[in-house]
């Protein structure tokens, strides 16, 4: 397993906000739609894809849901975009599947939508996707814990903290990742919560916030207050789950592993919160497809996937201050020097 390590840098009517590009002196417009506007992932993916955009001459609007999961919200925003004449979407979608209805609408009226972090569910149901490797970031986390606990993983107690309902997209991802790496088997890879083995006490959903976080990991307490290794699906989630831990004076003996790779997520690692988590570039991904959109409008090309992927990836590096042997790191320092919010 190697790290590709990429340096680089509530409704609708209040998360349609036009950034400070100057409306209607571009001939090129876009969107950005995201899951939400408060977590620290979307705000940077909106901080990158508004800085390329005035880089670059195009007026880019963005949209957002009320949370995690708002999928009719991201729906009207298409719709939006689809009527304003906008020449490029990037979507962050909260259901892969359900969206791309809206999806075909926009390209069959000649838009390009490019999907951000998230891949639809096809992935080629949008034309492009620049995104983390999120199966890729779950594994590395799984396989830090894991190595970890060395001969103790094999009678570990395992908390699973998930965004919301199991569907395909990075929740999914994310889970089924860190069980490979924990090397715990399979069942449908398509979704979350059907295994069988004894080591994984349960699953509950987060809404990727910390309040979520820290309810969700009370509840898995309550099924077995002896869970040593939590899996979050982000870092705001791992800092209530910490919390709940706290409360019950666990929070030094629980290893709590994570992805986001935000600024205060790393903090968290060097302060001892999370034990390890997976970085990704947020602001590579806004970026590249705000290039994209340039480059579709101006002459129609399109950018390439990374060979054997069918997305463009943009990087992960595990983070930890806790080496393991076989799971290749950087330290908390280094990640701060590459991260956002």
């Amino acid at each position: 397993m190697k790290k590709r390590l990429i340096g680089a840098a509530a409704g609708l009517a209040t998360a349609a906000v036009a950034s400070t590009a100057y409306a209607g002196s571009h001939s090129i417009s876009a969107c950005l739609i995201t899951k939400t506007d408060t977590n620290p992932f979307f705000v940077k993916m909106k901080e990158g894809a508004t800085a390329k955009a005035e880089e670059l001459g195009i007026e880019l609007k963005s949209f957002a849901g009320r949370v995690d999961g708002d999928h009719e919200t991201q729906v009207q925003a298409i719709e939006t975009c689809i009527a304003d004449g906008a020449k490029g979407i990037l979507l962050t979608a909260s259901d892969t599947s359900s969206i791309t209805p809206a999806v075909q609408q926009a390209r069959d009226a000649g838009i390009v939508v490019i999907a951000l972090d998230t891949p639809l569910d096809p992935a080629d149901a949008a034309d492009m996707t620049f995104a983390t490797d999120n199966f890729v970031a779950g594994e590395l986390i799984g396989s830090w814990a894991a190595a970890q606990l060395g001969a103790d993983a094999a009678s570990a107690k395992i908390g699973m903290l998930n965004i919301n309902v199991s569907q395909p997209t990075v929740g999914v991802l994310r889970n089924q990742g860190f069980l490979t790496g924990f090397g715990i088997d399979l069942g449908d890879p398509n979704k979350w919560g059907d295994e069988t083995d004894p080591r994984i006490v349960g699953n509950d959903v987060s809404d990727g916030n910390e309040e979520g976080g820290r309810r969700g990991m009370e509840n898995l307490l309550a099924i077995d207050p002896m869970i040593n290794v939590v899996y979050t699906i982000n870092e705001p989630a791992a800092a209530g789950a910490y919390e709940a831990l706290k409360a019950i004076g666990r929070e030094n003996d629980v290893l709590i592993v994570s992805v986001d790779g935000g600024c205060p997520g790393v903090r968290n690692v060097a302060d001892g919160v999370i034990g390890a988590t997976s970085q990704q570039y947020p602001l590579l991904m806004a970026s590249l497809g705000i290039e994209a959109i340039k480059a579709f409008a101006e002459d129609g090309t399109k950018p390439e996937n990374t060979p054997g992927k069918d997305f463009f990836d943009t990087g992960v590096a595990l983070i930890t201050d806790k080496p393991a042997d076989g799971v290749e790191s950087i330290s908390s320092a280094e990640g701060m020097d590459l991260c956002w919010g």
